[in-house]
């Protein structure tokens, strides 16, 4: 009861009433003591001091008002927050559970709830983008991948459709190359088997194709690989087109590798930028190879490439150190060389390049 009592008369508003009253005395009570002060005067000034008081105190309960009408809000915010987060995850699971089932079009389905809850929510994008790769990561094999005149399989038709749609959704996730601002995601598309791989005028972080199959035609131009890009041992092929690789007036800004990569036909490069070290080592090319105006930063590795068919080396900016060993190129075919280049004849009939001393 006296604990009571005593929380009530020490309350801030008991405090400011006693203050302000004995101010108002106070005040009034000294004014008094000159003669030349009138008691009306007296009781003004010690009603403005005592007024005072009353005025911070509301000032003060205004702020702490204001104040816990902010930490209210905050505690919405969060709640509200964890409860989309909550919404979010559920949303992903169900999605990754989804991708599992056996009709095609759940799977569809799938992807484009995951594809827009990264729009929604762009910390879920490279997740997001982590999951359609994997997919695409899954075994798969196409009746016309390997050449075969079998009646079309209707199954692998219908994973096909699924795994373009997977490849369309991870083209709409990526920014478009030259916004700096944007980030760049990374891409493991590991021993994958793609066909019309779209990936031009994007922008790009880590990109990795090894082992990868690359079907009918493939589009890298105009690209901007942020991080290192690693296309060791992929291997282009046939499709509804021939294996085409176009990668023109792309930028890689770090590593480029294409050690022991088999182009079996036209390698487009024309006007790419190689800011790293780049490696063509071991590849194949049985189709047409075109570096021309490229541009070289660092080093560049052509041990034991091998070019088939015709080949333009004819860059714009040389490289910093060309590494040439066993180069084989078809001296029956159009070979265009830079300056100071030339090809030295071999017994079974190819030829290798030699750069001149």
């Amino acid at each position: 009861m006296f604990r009571r009592l005593a929380r009530r008369w020490f309350s801030p508003l008991y405090a400011t009433v006693l203050s302000s009253i004995l101010l108002l005395v106070a005040i009034s009570g000294w004014l008094l003591t000159d003669s030349g002060t009138s008691r009306s005067e007296a009781l003004r000034t010690g009603g403005l001091a005592g007024g005072a008081v009353v005025a911070l105190y509301a000032l003060w309960l205004n702020d702490r008002r204001r104040r816990v009408e902010e930490a209210r809000q905050e505690v919405e915010r969060s709640r509200h927050e964890l409860e989309s987060h909550r919404v979010a995850d559920e949303r992903f699971a169900r999605a990754i559970e989804l991708l599992g089932h056996e009709t095609d079009q759940v799977r569809v389905g799938a992807l484009h709830a995951l594809a827009g809850l990264a729009r929604g929510r762009p910390d879920y994008t490279q997740t997001v983008l982590d999951v359609l790769c994997s997919y695409l990561r899954r075994p798969y094999s196409h009746p016309r991948f390997t050449g075969s005149q079998a009646p079309p399989d209707a199954e692998a038709e219908r994973e096909l459709q699924v795994r373009l749609t997977a490849q369309r959704l991870i083209y709409d996730l990526l920014p478009a190359a030259g916004s700096d601002d944007a980030p760049a995601y990374d891409l493991d598309l590991t021993g994958a088997a793609l066909e019309y791989l779209d990936l031009s005028r994007r922008r790009l972080g880590t990109v990795v194709l090894r082992y990868a199959y690359l079907h009918s035609s493939t589009n890298l131009s105009e690209c901007e690989f942020t991080g290192p890009a690693w296309f060791t041992s992929t291997t282009t092929g046939d499709g509804r087109l021939s294996g085409r690789f176009r990668c023109r007036d792309t930028v890689f800004r770090e590593r480029a590798w294409f050690s022991k990569t088999t182009f079996n036909s036209l390698a487009d490069f024309t006007g790419t930028s190689f800011e790293g070290e780049t490696g063509f080592a071991d590849a194949t090319f049985l189709g047409d190879a075109v570096l021309r105006d490229t541009s070289f930063a660092a080093g560049l590795d052509l041990r034991r490439a091998t070019f088939d068919s015709f080949v333009d080396l004819r860059w714009r900016t040389a490289p910093a150190g060309v590494s040439l060993f066993n180069t084989l190129v078809n001296p029956e075919r159009d070979v265009q060389l830079p300056a100071g280049w030339t090809t030295e004849p071999l017994p079974d009939g190819r030829a290798q390049l030699r750069v001149r001393e």
